[in-house]
C-alpha cells in the first residue's frame, strides 16, 4: 500500500492554493477548478454519491509534495462552517510534512495565514545521536499538519542512527 494523496476542505481556494504552494512549496497539478452538480459523467455522479443532493457545486485543486503525495482542496459553495478540532472524536485530525528547513517552513507558514501551535520539540532529547525534531501547525482554515525533521522510520526506529 502507497499513500496517494489527503483531501482538506478549505474555506477560500485561492488563498489555499497560495498557502499551499508558498509556504508549505506543494507544486500545482490542477489549479482551481469548478465542480457542478451533475449525473452525466463519472465525477459527477461520484460526488453526488459522496456529498449528497444538493451539494451545489465547489472548487478544487490538485497539488503534489516532492516526493509525489497529492494534496487535494475543496472549497464547498454552501458548506463554509469552520469546524473545531475535536480531539474526543474518531477520524483523521492531522497530516505531516518533513522539511529540513523547520524556521523558514515556520515563518512561511505564519507569513501567508498559518499558525504555529506549540515549540519545536525534538523526540529524543536525552539522546544526541537522534536529532528528530517536530512541530504542530494549522492552515489558515484550521487544519493541523505537522513538520518533521526526519523520515517516519527514523523518527520513531529505536535503533537509528
Amino acid at each position: 500500500m502507497k499513500m496517494n494523496h489527503v483531501g482538506l476542505m478549505v474555506g477560500d481556494m485561492d488563498k489555499a492554493v497560495e498557502f499551499y504552494t508558498k509556504a508549505l512549496g506543494l507544486k500545482i497539478v490542477m489549479n482551481n477548478t469548478k465542480v457542478q452538480e451533475e449525473r452525466e459523467t463519472a465525477i459527477g455522479r461520484m460526488c453526488v454519491a459522496v456529498f449528497g443532493e444538493g451539494f451545489k457545486g465547489f472548487n478544487i485543486a490538485h497539488l503534489v509534495t516532492t516526493d509525489g503525495i497529492g494534496i487535494e482542496l475543496f472549497e464547498m459553495k454552501e458548506r463554509q462552517e469552520r469546524h473545531e478540532v475535536d480531539f474526543s472524536r474518531l477520524g483523521i485530525f492531522h497530516f505531516c510534512l518533513q522539511t529540513d528547513d523547520f524556521e523558514g517552513a515556520i515563518a512561511r507558514t505564519e507569513q501567508y495565514g498559518g499558525k504555529v501551535r506549540m515549540d519545536i520539540m525534538r523526540y529524543h532529547p536525552e539522546d544526541d545521536s537522534k536529532q528528530a525534531k517536530m512541530v504542530y501547525l494549522e492552515d489558515p482554515f484550521g487544519n493541523l499538519f505537522e513538520f518533521y525533521s526526519h523520515s517516519y522510520e527514523e523518527t520513531y526506529a529505536t535503533d537509528y542512527e
